[in-house]
């Protein structure tokens, strides 16, 4: 499949769009926000890269080792000729893990919104796993999906790693365990990275690295906004924030203004108060129990979990019920 039969041009005019219009809606509340969704353009992917490289940031690395030492543990359950889905994709590194052990897959379908990821993953795996059918699925995981025919009738292994289900609310991401419930079928089973609750200085640390990474990634956003929508932030007016909110459980990343200004955005004016900030990415953290009670809730039996020496994070198997 091309990436032109996929319709990713089109896809990325729509992109840009929701852009627009999650920038002047977000921007026009007491709280202002901008979408964690949109940090990744180009530059911002490549910051997130590096990020997972600091020493502060351990959920990637330890995420790694937990899904090595777990992936013969879940390909003994999976029934050959299954299908792996992954949902918001990205790079696909991880996947490796699981691929490496999963030999006798009927397909992979990386689900994510970059054409770029995905064709540069596409070509990565085929060439690592000669014989490995990839489809490649442009969208939204949080939408509904359209996966391809020819695994219609395939048992599916749903892969989400990342801990990416804590930027969502409890709520939300209780909604989003029963989209993919849907997708994945009466038989599917899912992987989910999920990070846990822990001391507050390690889980603050993570997010604001002393070489800066993580602010830089941050900041980006407004870049991408002056570049893409021809809003005029100055970035040396804003500073990175990130702090832990424990009545919600989460860390939250805000870009704080350091002085009285206003900010125009396609052809409106926002102003901001000295210390007012623009609320850009919540990640929320779960002991093992609260996790499985939220998976509970949202139509899944918990399975296995699987932790690291120091009980920093988590993957768990989760099965739909019949």
């Amino acid at each position: 499949m091309t990436l032109d039969q996929l319709g990713f041009c089109d896809r990325e005019s729509e992109k840009a769009g929701s852009f627009a219009a999650a920038a002047l809606h977000g921007l026009s509340k007491v709280q202002k926000i901008l979408p964690c969704e949109f940090f990744y353009d180009a530059r911002g992917s490549s910051l997130f890269e590096a990020i997972t490289r600091e020493p502060e940031y351990y959920p990637t690395r330890t995420e790694a080792a937990i899904l090595a030492g777990s992936a013969n543990e879940i390909a003994r359950d999976t029934a050959h000729g299954s299908v792996l889905v992954e949902f918001g994709s990205g790079s696909s590194v991880k996947t490796e893990i699981l691929l490496l052990a999963l030999r006798d897959l009927a397909a992979y379908v990386p689900i994510d919104v970059s054409p770029s990821a995905l064709e540069s993953a596409r070509a990565r795996l085929v060439h690592r796993f000669p014989g490995l059918f990839v489809y490649c699925v442009m969208g939204d995981f949080r939408a509904e999906l359209v996966l391809p025919a020819n695994i219609e009738n395939k048992t599916r292994l749903g892969f989400f790693p990342g801990s990416t289900i804590g930027n969502f609310t409890p709520l939300e991401a209780a909604r989003l365990l029963r989209a993919f419930a849907l997708n994945l079928g009466p038989r599917g089973r899912l992987i989910i990275g999920v990070d846990l609750r822990k001391d507050v200085s390690r889980l603050v640390a993570a997010y604001n690295d002393a070489a800066g990474v993580t602010a830089a990634f941050n900041l980006n956003l407004l870049t991408r906004a002056n570049r893409e929508l021809g809003a005029d932030f100055n970035l040396a007016a804003f500073e990175h924030e990130a702090i832990f909110n424990t009545r919600m459980s989460r860390i939250e990343m805000h870009l704080v203004s350091t002085r009285r200004q206003s900010v125009s955005l396609l052809g409106r004016r926002f102003d901001f108060r000295p210390g007012e900030t623009i609320h850009t990415e919540n990640s929320h953290k779960y002991s093992v129990r609260e996790f499985q009670d939220l998976a509970r809730g949202a139509g899944w039996t918990p399975r296995r979990v699987w932790t690291d020496p120091e009980d920093l994070f988590s993957v768990h198997e989760l099965a739909a019920k019949a």
